[in-house]
């Protein structure tokens, strides 16, 4: 009787772990490329005291489950040309074909691991990855609330965020909006004179607040004083003070509402068929998921080498076969976006082609070449 195409034999799950084997090590590699880019932004938001160090690993995890949608389908397209390449190159295909191994002998295992990634994928697209983007907008700005997420601790000295300087705090209410006792000493650079400008405020009390936009954050200082002057010289200033504001680095915020959609449910996404910037976002939810099924079919043929081609020989071809996929995407969603495609087209005229160029690859490459005539120059 005939195997059924989704029933495993010895052989399939040999296939099998070969796929999961190479994925699971490129999409470490992925990860750990893309995390690192993630947490060099994040440092630098932090030296100029947009965020504060305190929510560093919590924003790099949460970021490093958004990537997940962009890096796992790329991971796919790595696996499988490295699993099932590595097979042709030490011939072992050519084994396995000798002893019965067809086409569907190859497609079977493949999706056994396409399928329940493609499922894990759409949960982590339409649900994991917003609630973790929501996640992170909600500490964002409650540490842009609250002085003692910002990293301020009553009885210790701090450096100023995003600038030369400590700021002392005796007491703190227990949200962290107002305080007693503050003592903050800056320093600054005078490029006209070359000299180093020093300011020492002092104030019996204060409170946290923030602009009409919820952006603008600044420490009203009640009652207290100023002194400011030039390092090395006599001219200091004394100032006495009712009230002083001094303004903090603004939070980070996202002007263009990408932060926005990206932290919608997926059911407000489906109950706004209206708004097209919605209904672009859906579509990338969406695409995270089929992505990997179109990418892995058009890793099936590219992953076919002969042992003497070097090792990673075709993987600048997937690699440029992935970034024309993934700008494609790009460009679709910018489109159905500002309404220049209609929002019932979606990605599909993406898809198909990629489907239709990994089917054509794969059938040229299962035809048997012509036997060359005797005497016939090729």
């Amino acid at each position: 009787m005939r195997r059924r195409l989704f029933q495993l034999g010895i052989i399939d799950r040999y296939l099998l772990r070969e796929l999961a084997g190479s994925f699971a090590a490129v999409t470490l590699i992925l990860l750990l490329v893309l995390v690192g880019g993630a947490a060099t932004e994040l440092l630098g938001k932090i030296a100029r005291g947009r965020i504060p160090a305190e929510l560093l690993l919590s924003l790099l995890g949460l970021q490093a489950v958004g990537t997940l949608t962009i890096l796992v389908p790329l991971a796919v397209l790595l696996g499988v040309l490295l699993g099932y390449g590595r097979l042709w190159r030490d011939s072992e295909m050519a084994v396995l074909q000798a002893s019965g191994l067809d086409a569907r002998g190859l497609l079977r295992p493949l999706l056994w691991f396409a399928l329940p990634t493609m499922l894990l994928l759409a949960i982590v697209a339409f649900w994991v990855a917003p609630a973790a983007d929501r996640k992170a907008q909600q500490l964002i700005t409650r540490a842009s609330r609250s002085l003692i997420v910002a990293g301020l601790e009553p009885g210790r000295f701090v450096e100023l965020p995003g600038r030369d300087g400590v700021i002392y705090v005796g007491e703190m209410s227990g949200d962290g909006t107002t305080f007693k006792r503050m003592f903050i000493e800056s320093e600054r650079e005078d490029a006209s004179l070359g000299k180093t400008r020093i300011d020492v405020v002092s104030a019996a009390s204060g409170f946290l607040y923030h602009d009409a936009d919820g952006v603008g954050r600044y420490i009203a200082l009640e009652d207290g004083f100023r002194v400011e002057g030039k390092l090395g010289e006599d001219d200091y200033r004394l100032m006495r003070f009712k009230r002083n504001d001094i303004k903090l680095p603004d939070v980070v915020t996202d002007d263009d509402g990408s932060a926005r959609k990206r932290a919608a449910r997926s059911s407000v996404l489906w109950r706004t068929p209206d708004d097209p910037v919605m209904r672009a976002e859906l579509h990338w939810r969406l695409a995270a998921p089929l992505s990997v099924l179109v990418l892995g079919l058009l890793a099936l043929p590219l992953a076919r080498a002969s042992p003497r081609e070097p090792r990673y020989a075709r993987l600048l071809l997937a690699l440029l076969a992935w970034l024309t996929y993934y700008n494609l995407l790009l460009l679709g969603r910018s489109w159905i976006a500002t309404g220049k495609l209609a929002a019932g087209f979606g990605l599909w005229w993406v898809y198909v082609p990629a489907l239709a160029i990994a089917f054509a690859l794969w059938w040229s490459s299962q035809r048997l070449r012509a036997p060359r005539q005797p005497g016939v120059s090729p």
